[in-house]
């Protein structure tokens, strides 16, 4: 006969030998939690639908007050888990889902569904469920209990975690753009004025100390101190130095920001960046947060659209990094640096690779990362991308990366073996062709290296003028391995319409005649557009996809619509779209209206923008 009195005492022995019950911040309970936050929260949690909900153990911590781990028991494995998850009362991963449910209003959660009776022939099933999130997800892969730390561990490290970590950054940085501007602060200095702010949060003195200063004046002056003297103590050239520090002055002499009356209101900044974008930082290394405050910050400012600015989604940076096999002994080259989003997520990569060898790890921040940067402003926020981050700021340089001896000066120094870019692109036509920097890049890449930039899609489909002549160069000196459509809005976050695709190159070979080129249609990331969001990964699916992609150009997969392979040449259309074979058995005529009527409000919409656009030029004229 069943016995689930035995099924727990089995738990507690797991839990005891996995030291639960040695240390000291962990609380296990039972049945019911002496937690105000956690008994309310199961007030309503019956199995039955009525009434106080009883897990057979909840297991939280003191050090990590925002998370728990429920637990329910059942004797009999064939009571583990019913095939719709609703059955609470009768399985035990249905009843641990189901007090996860109410827990995870307040909290993250592991519901741990645990059954049987002997040692060898217990099930054990867990679930991860994220804060203000309805779903549960499969998580920790693993037969048998975990470390407390290794499910909290896991926990941060989540896809899950992280989509609702970054879309909450992102709506912090709407929120912090308002703020700013209401404050008369300048778009152009917004990005400074964080940047600022966290590499002086980075001087642990500073940061000790900033809500104790005597008066504004003092917290201001040191604030800019800090700056320059971390910036001094940063491996970043002695001759870019003084720009950097001139670009940071404006601390000083900005009517709003020097202001006594401000105290307040630059005290809870400071304090508000501390909490929320370091937490985030903490939490997520090597992501480009930088960016996500520039994007937000410019993308209404006309210098902005000048320049042909197009910051990459960091999904992307990373999935280039995986497309070009980056590892801990690749040299990675971006000459169209930006704020660094390609070689953070580089190093991200690299880093991990290294697999905690130290000596490894510094000769990677010191001697593998390169990154150009034409635009002094995007220079100054680039360093302190990296500083932020204490990596890779040696190799970091502000100059001109279409200079053929800068290039071969590069070349000789570093001999990088990975090129990963996203050019500026052209505006109305006007400005540098973006093949020419994909050109550039490949120019001082050793002989065999892989190089993947991100460009608009007419680059690549052009079959005469400058582009075709363009191509050619291209295939003259380089092999074109892949292009990858990408998805049509993925930059509608810094509200750009350009249609893009990833150009992958092997460098120094020629392209043969006869070789055929990998073709993905790559449009579809799983990304959804959220008002005041933008595009996030909604439905945790980017993981599954990118490793489709990927998985798919490594092995020069051919799919049914997605993918083919085709000998091209420089006047041929370099894109998926020219060579799969469409399925039209399943069309309707909906699809023919819709599409249509979708084609049209595009055509109002680009009219609009443009005469907009048109009218704001003719004033500033």
């Amino acid at each position: 006969m069943s016995n689930e009195s035995k099924t727990m005492n089995l738990f507690r022995s797991k839990l005891r030998d996995m030291g639960y019950y040695d240390n000291p911040d962990i609380v296990i309970e039972e049945q019911k939690s002496d937690s105000k936050a956690i008994d309310k929260l199961l007030k309503h949690a019956s199995k039955s639908g009525e009434g106080c909900g009883y897990p057979d153990f909840i297991i939280h911590s003191r050090k990590y007050s925002d998370f728990i781990i429920v637990v329910e028991c059942k004797a009999e494995i064939s009571r583990h888990s019913s095939e719709t998850l609703d059955s609470y009362n009768n399985y035990a991963v249905d009843g641990a889902l189901l007090y996860s449910s109410f827990l995870s209003r307040e909290f993250d959660v592991v519901a741990i569904g645990f059954s049987g009776e002997q040692e060898n022939l217990c099930r054990i099933s867990h679930y991860l469920q994220i804060t203000r999130d309805h779903r549960s997800y499969p998580y920790f892969d693993h037969a048998d209990l975990l470390s407390f730390n290794d499910y909290y561990d896991g926990l941060k490290k989540s896809q899950y975690k992280f989509n609702q970590d970054f879309s909450e950054l992102i709506s912090y940085t709407k929120e912090l753009n308002e703020v700013l501007h209401a404050m008369k602060i300048k778009e152009s200095k917004r990005a400074l004025l964080i940047s600022a702010i966290m590499i002086a949060l980075k001087n642990e003195r500073f940061k000790a100390e900033y809500t104790g200063y005597p008066s504004h004046d003092v917290l201001i002056s040191n604030m800019y101190d800090t700056v320059c003297f971390e910036l001094d103590k940063s491996d970043v050239p002695d001759r870019n130095k003084m720009s950097l520090k001139a670009s940071y002055e404006f601390l000083m002499t900005n009517t709003v920001l020097s202001d006594p009356k401000n105290h307040l209101f630059v005290t809870n900044l400071i304090n508000e960046c501390d909490k929320r974008i370091n937490g985030f930082m903490v939490t997520h290394k090597y992501i480009d947060t930088v960016s996500q405050f520039y994007v937000e910050f410019l993308r209404y400012a006309n210098n902005d659209k000048g320049l042909g600015i197009v910051l990459t989604p960091p999904h992307i940076t990373e999935l280039f990094t995986e497309l070009a096999e980056v590892n801990k002994d690749s040299i990675v080259l971006d000459n169209c640096a930006g704020t660094g989003g390609f070689l953070v997520s580089a190093m991200k990569k690299m880093l991990k690779d290294a697999g905690g060898r130290l000596a490894k790890e510094e000769a990677i921040k010191d001697k593998q990362l390169i990154g150009i940067e034409f635009d002094d402003e995007i220079y100054t926020l680039l360093i302190s991308n990296m500083i932020m981050h204490r990596d890779g700021r040696t190799n970091i340089m502000l100059g001109d990366t279409l200079n053929e001896a800068d290039c071969k000066t590069i070349s000789k120094t570093f001999h990088p073996t990975v090129g990963l870019l996203n050019p500026p692109y052209k505006n109305k036509k006007r400005g540098t062709e973006e093949l020419k920097f994909v050109l550039a890049n490949l120019s001082m890449l050793e002989k065999g290296g892989r190089c993947i930039a991100l460009v608009p899609l007419s680059c690549v489909i052009e079959t005469k003028g400058t582009a075709f002549a363009l191509k050619q160069l291209l295939l003259e000196g380089n092999r074109l391995e892949g292009v990858l459509s990408l998805p049509e809005e993925l930059f509608a976050n810094s509200k750009v319409n350009t249609v893009t695709c990833a150009v992958i190159l092997t460098a120094g070979i020629p392209h043969p005649k006869g070789y055929k080129t990998w073709f993905g249609y790559c449009r579809e990331d799983g990304f959804v557009k959220k008002k005041n969001i933008g595009r996030i990964d909604f439905n945790h699916t980017w993981p599954q996809i990118k490793e489709k992609w990927v998985n798919a150009f490594l092995n020069r997969d051919e799919i049914s619509e997605f993918s083919v392979k085709k000998e091209v040449t420089a006047d041929m259309e370099w894109c998926a779209e020219a060579y799969l074979q469409a399925d039209y058995s399943q069309l309707s005529a909906d699809d023919f209206t819709n599409t249509v009527k979708n084609y049209l409000l595009y055509n109002i919409h680009t009219h609009n923008s443009q005469s907009i656009t048109e009218e704001q030029e003719g004033n500033e004229l």
